[in-house]
């Protein structure tokens, strides 16, 4: 199984919109909480470009946000991603 990691904050409903798609795939989530940390929030900006909560990384693939994430599983995307190694 692939490594999930988010970038999230306490409160962001994406952030758990972003969860609860992942929950119910059954994967677990590595969370990295970048209102802890602002080292984290500087790695999160460096590594994504991005400034905004979800960050997304499916091992090295950066999905991006929520909406990046429902889109991908819409397309059909999501499954093979998680799943590719699983029989």
């Amino acid at each position: 199984m692939p490594k999930i990691t988010m970038y999230t904050t306490a409160y962001c409903p994406y952030c758990m919109r972003a969860e609860q798609l992942l929950d119910a795939k059954g994967v677990t989530v590595e969370k990295i909480r970048v209102d802890l940390d602002p080292a984290e929030r500087e790695t999160m900006m460096t590594r994504t470009g991005r400034r905004t909560v979800p960050q997304i990384y499916i091992d090295d693939f950066h999905v991006g946000g929520f909406d990046d994430l429902r889109a991908l599983d819409l397309k059909g995307g999501l499954d093979p991603l998680l799943f590719k190694n699983t029989p």
